[in-house]
C-alpha cells in the first residue's frame, strides 16, 4: 500500500463526463498539491457524504492551492451523474479496469453486497515533487477522513 514518503504512482483515467476525457496524473504533478480521494462507489450513503464534504471545503482546498480529484472503480456515465445530481465541481475519474485501485493497494470487495474491485476509502495528497505527503486509508469504508488535518497536510505541502 503506498504510505507517506513513497513516490506516487502515476495513471491514466478517465474523466466522468459524459465526454470520456482522458486524465493523466503525470500531467498535474508539480502545479500544486493534489489530492487524490479514493472512494467505493458513487450514490452509496459515505460516498455521497465524503465528496458533498469535499465540495463544501473545495474553496479552503483551492485557496491552500490544492486540486482534488476522486477516483473511484464507477463507469464516467455514474460518476457523471453523481457530479450533477451532488453539484460537485472537481473531477472524478473513472478507474474500471481496477489498476490505479490496485497501484495505491486500495482494492476491497464486499461480497455480501456483491461488490468486488472496489476501492476502499482512503485519502492521499501528493506534492510538486510527485512524493506522498499524506496518507489515511479507512479502516472501515463508511468512515470519513479528518477534512481539517487533511487541510493542514495540503497547506504544508
Amino acid at each position: 500500500m503506498v504510505s507517506t514518503g513513497d513516490s506516487a504512482p502515476t495513471f491514466t483515467a478517465t474523466l466522468g463526463t459524459s465526454d470520456h476525457e482522458d486524465f493523466d496524473l503525470a500531467d498535474h504533478i508539480g502545479d500544486g498539491p493534489i489530492v487524490l480521494a479514493f472512494f467505493p462507489g458513487a450514490f452509496t450513503p459515505p460516498c455521497t457524504n465524503e465528496m458533498v464534504a469535499f465540495q463544501e471545503r473545495l474553496g479552503d482546498f483551492e485557496d491552500a492551492g490544492a486540486t482534488i480529484f476522486g477516483i473511484s472503480a464507477d463507469s464516467p456515465f455514474s460518476q457523471g451523474a453523481f457530479r450533477e445530481e451532488h453539484g460537485i465541481e472537481f473531477d472524478l475519474l473513472s478507474d474500471m479496469d481496477g489498476d490505479t485501485i490496485e497501484a495505491y493497494g486500495l482494492t476491497m470487495d464486499i461480497p455480501d453486497l456483491g461488490l468486488y474491485g472496489n476501492a476502499n476509502r482512503a485519502v492521499f495528497v501528493v506534492d510538486d515533487e510527485g512524493t506522498v505527503v499524506y496518507d489515511w486509508v479507512a479502516d472501515d469504508p463508511g468512515n470519513e477522513p479528518d477534512y481539517d488535518e487533511l487541510l493542514d497536510a495540503v497547506e504544508s505541502a
